[in-house]
């Protein structure tokens, strides 16, 4: 998105905005007894799949589906939340959160950022990839939980969306030491997908062709 395309009104995000991120556990409990499918993503996600924290969170995410976020945003009653995206902070009410997916929650009392609510797509009671909207699944395949019962969001699903900063030295960390831990099914949705969604990326070849899949997965 272009300077011109970008919605009015909004400020320029600090260079180093304040976070002070609630932890998955955390965020679980505020949003305990809703219903609609929400997940932890991004790094946390990996974290929680792999069942330990394996390095420094700057912030916390979780995704929701974009029809349900009303319900989210009332059990965060009392935080300030403002919609984000393009290094740029708009009010909720503004017309970019017609356009942007990122919603930050602020604690008002303690002045720094907790959470980063994306707004994913939805169609016919399924998740879609905002990526690329003919892929889709139901919420039962990309959510998953821990013994404690905090959602995460699927390790596969995940690296997808972290494929675009792929140079990102974080994104690059948590690729390797997801790669190994990858179960066949898990290995080839995601070869697959990064296929339609970011064709001839590295980390294609990186998983290997099926076969090979299967053998890294089997046990020694």
């Amino acid at each position: 998105m272009t300077e011109e395309q970008i919605p009015p009104g909004g400020t320029k995000v600090a260079d180093d905005p304040p976070w002070d991120a609630w932890r998955p556990d955390e965020v679980a409990r505020l949003l305990a007894g809703l219903t609609v499918p929400w997940c932890v993503a991004a790094g946390w996600a990996l974290d929680l799949w792999r069942g330990g924290q394996t390095r420094e969170h700057g912030d916390l995410e979780i995704a929701v589906p974009a029809p349900d976020f009303g319900v989210v945003r009332a059990a965060l009653a009392g935080y300030e939340l403002e919609t984000i995206g393009s290094g740029h902070a708009w009010p909720l009410d503004s017309p970019a959160f017609d356009v942007m997916n990122q919603t930050w929650v602020r604690d008002p009392a303690a002045g720094v950022y907790r959470l980063d609510i994306f707004r994913e797509p939805q169609r016919d009671g399924a998740w879609v990839c905002r990526r690329d909207q003919t892929i889709t699944l139901p919420y039962g395949r990309i959510i998953g939980r821990t013994g404690d019962g905090v959602p995460y969001l699927v390790p596969e699903i995940v690296l997808l969306f972290k494929a675009k900063h792929a140079a990102e030295p974080k994104n690059q960390a948590d690729f390797a030491g997801a790669l190994p831990l990858l179960d066949p099914e898990s290995a080839g949705w995601l070869r697959w997908a990064l296929a339609r969604v970011h064709p001839g990326h590295a980390w294609i070849a990186a998983l290997g062709e099926p076969d090979a899949v299967r053998r890294r997965a089997a046990p020694a």
